[in-house]
């Protein structure tokens, strides 16, 4: 094993995760910081709902990048390198992928003031279990049609995948994984908090679908 180089890879990882894209699009092409308005999230969802259709589709795309190359690409660079032994790649996958995830939420770029990781935990689920992720993206789009709440889709979709893991058609050859499944879904359960607040109350934003207000 190459410490130093995995050391460097999970340095990187967290710093790609911290790249505030939602934050960096609205400063330089709209000249205000997209935590002051909307729900104060520098994410996709507040990007969406304070600059647009464009900019917020742009920042989904690089948020869930950035959880996706950390999570996908670095491991396989370690394991190019000689750093680690194939068999344990899916191990620095996870660790990788969380790494975005926590760079994502807490950017070291942006006073640690970012996201809520949804995009980013997507992209990282995406370079470690692809066939479930396609499964929760088809219930995150159903609840979103329902209801246009984007908050109670995205933790629904979240809590799907962790069970679906319980499944035999989706039980991952690492029974660590279910663990790291469950986990991912208690932070967006718990990075979406307030929006559980809005949502008991009534006073939780819609997205307008189709053209519908």
């Amino acid at each position: 094993m190459n410490l130093p180089l995995i050391l460097a890879a999970l340095v990187v990882a967290y710093l790609l995760g911290s790249i505030p894209t939602a934050l960096w699009v609205g400063r330089r092409f709209y000249g205000l910081d997209v935590r002051e308005h909307g729900s104060g999230n520098a994410g996709a969802t507040n990007t969406f709902r304070v600059l647009g259709k464009k900019p917020g589709s742009f920042v989904l795309v690089v948020d869930a990048l950035k959880g996706f190359v950390a999570a996908y690409f670095l491991p396989q660079f370690l394991v190019a390198q000689g750093a680690i032994p194939p068999e344990h790649e899916v191990y620095y996958r996870l660790a990788c992928g969380v790494l975005a995830v926590i760079g994502h939420i807490y950017p070291v770029f942006a006073q640690f003031r970012g996201g809520k990781g949804v995009a980013t935990i997507l992209g990282m689920m995406l370079g470690v279990a692809p066939a479930t992720v396609a499964v929760c993206l088809v219930v995150f789009l159903t609840v979103l049609l329902l209801t246009r709440y984007v908050s109670l889709s995205s933790m629904t979709a979240g809590i799907t995948f962790a069970f679906l893991q319980l499944l035999p058609q989706f039980r991952p050859p690492q029974p660590f994984l279910v663990y790291v499944g469950f986990i991912l879904a208690a932070l967006l359960v718990y990075t979406h908090r307030a929006n559980i607040g809005r949502l008991r109350a009534g006073t939780e934003s819609r997205v307008p679908l189709f053209g519908r207000k």
